[in-house]
């Protein structure tokens, strides 16, 4: 995996023509570990760190009446003004489009960047929405009974991707991480999946 974010980091910032007022915002969950290792990698080779954030786009999915009348709601950290910025959102799995659009819904609630990217570890195709990674990990091909999980050491003890039965419990044995900054609250309930794709 550290070769892959490695990749994606000099691509994000070829993408940006550096790293001034560039700003990765990772999806809860393990986006927000992805963009922190991918900003880290950037520090290395730039000396000089993007800003990083978070997203919890529970309260922004399609289908939030599906998942109960208490979802869960973790933070959202957005590291001061995005307006001009160029944003790059993170997440580690990239199917139907649907976190990406919900993501995109609740940014606009924070300012209007100059640009916003995507980067995603793996891409398994299955596309729902006119949704499309400027930076990917990975593709890979998977039929519509099986799903990806990817796991990072930050929650789940290792790093790794799993091709597993969609119907298969969640292969992490994860916790929520949090954040500082401009932060919307975590609420109670049933959310996003733990590991794997969900809708992505």
């Amino acid at each position: 995996m550290d070769r892959t974010l490695r990749r994606m980091a000099d691509e994000i910032v070829e993408l940006n023509d550096g790293t001034e007022d560039l700003i990765l915002v990772g999806i809860q969950r393990r986006g927000v570990q992805l963009a922190d290792r991918i900003a880290r990698l950037i520090a290395e080779r730039e000396g000089d760190a993007p800003r990083r954030g978070a997203l919890d786009i529970t309260l922004y999915r399609d289908d939030l009446q599906t998942v109960g009348p208490r979802p869960v709601v973790g933070p959202t950290d957005i590291p001061g003004d995005i307006d001009n910025a160029r944003v790059v959102i993170v997440d580690d799995v990239l199917y139907t489009g649907r976190t990406v659009r919900a993501a995109l819904d609740e940014l606009a609630d924070f300012g209007r960047p100059a640009r916003i990217g995507l980067a995603v570890l793996i891409d398994r195709g299955g596309r729902e929405l006119p949704i499309h990674a400027d930076v990917v990990g990975k593709r890979v091909d998977l039929r519509v009974d099986q799903r990806v999980d990817v796991l990072v050491e930050e929650l789940d003890g290792r790093d790794a991707v799993v091709v597993v039965a969609k119907s298969a419990p969640p292969s992490d044995v994860g916790r929520v991480a949090g954040g500082g900054g401009r932060t919307r609250k975590p609420g109670t309930g049933a959310g996003r999946s733990a590991a794997g794709e969900a809708s992505a």
